[in-house]
């Protein structure tokens, strides 16, 4: 593994880059946030991310600029083999995010993207943190929700979440529920997960993620029938258009799962 340092000093000197360059090309933050998107169509994250960055050190008050920034850093660490780097990417990713609500509590995509960074900030602590932020993820997904019931990726976080609950040993959800504060643990189902995953499918069918997850739900559920619905969805996953910077990892996932029920 890297040293944290030198994935620090790399970040600090992005950010710099970043930061200078409004001044040196006088660009706005609407103009670097354009260029960030293009960006992101072109799957290019890591120059996304710097056009954000951008953004925000041409405009700090420009709070989607922070989000849009919080949301590639989760993609850049999605698949990032550096763990240093990874547990990097998602601890800014949350603090973006965080700001970015701070700044416009009425922006449904400021709360999506706090769920989905404090999502994978909880990968890299222990079990009782683990909890809490499960609480967190589940209280900024359900505001999200509240702010736009049609947000397909606040549907999946909270079609994710529920399976992931339910994914846990009965005692461990017991433990949880009982003695680390996880109350809200008693709320997840099968059946909820099922439903808000079918949910974010038909909001976004083009969204390879969505299909995957899904899939993979009913793979775990195992209900009569769901082995035939998660071949189906696995199959959509690896046919979908290719959109988002993860998509040809999602692919593969969908390949080898598929390859494993037939």
């Amino acid at each position: 593994m890297l040293i944290r340092s030198l994935a620090v000093t790399v970040a600090a000197s992005i950010f710099a880059t970043a930061a200078f360059a409004p001044v040196a090309h006088g660009q706005t933050a609407a103009e670097h946030i354009a260029a960030g998107d293009k960006d992101a169509t072109a799957l290019n994250a890591t120059g996304a991310l710097a056009e954000y960055k951008a953004a925000i050190a041409a405009d700090s008050t420009d709070e989607e600029a922070y989000w849009k920034a919080s949301r590639t850093l989760v993609d850049l660490g999605e698949y990032e083999p550096d763990k240093d780097k990874q547990k990097d990417y998602y601890a800014e990713a949350k603090e973006l995010a965080s700001k970015a609500v701070a700044m416009k509590p009425s922006d449904p995509e400021a709360y999506f993207s706090v769920a989905r960074a404090v999502g994978r900030v909880a990968l890299s602590v222990g079990k009782k943190e683990r909890v809490r932020y499960a609480k967190e993820v589940r209280t900024a997904a359900l505001e999200c929700l509240r702010l736009d019931s049609l947000h397909a990726g606040a549907n999946h976080v909270m079609g994710r979440w529920n399976a992931e609950i339910m994914r846990l040993s009965g005692f461990s959800r017991f433990m949880a529920k009982n003695f680390l504060g996880g109350d809200v643990f008693g709320t997840a189902s099968w059946a909820e997960a099922v439903r808000y995953m079918e949910r974010a499918v038909q909001l976004d069918p083009n969204r390879i993620t969505h299909h995957l997850d899904l899939a993979e739900v009913y793979r775990d559920r195992n209900k009569p029938g769901d082995k035939e619905k998660a071949k189906e969805q696995f199959q959509a996953a690896i046919d979908g258009p290719v959109t988002d910077f993860n998509d040809a990892h999602y692919k593969k996932e969908a390949e080898d799962e598929l390859a494993k029920l037939k």
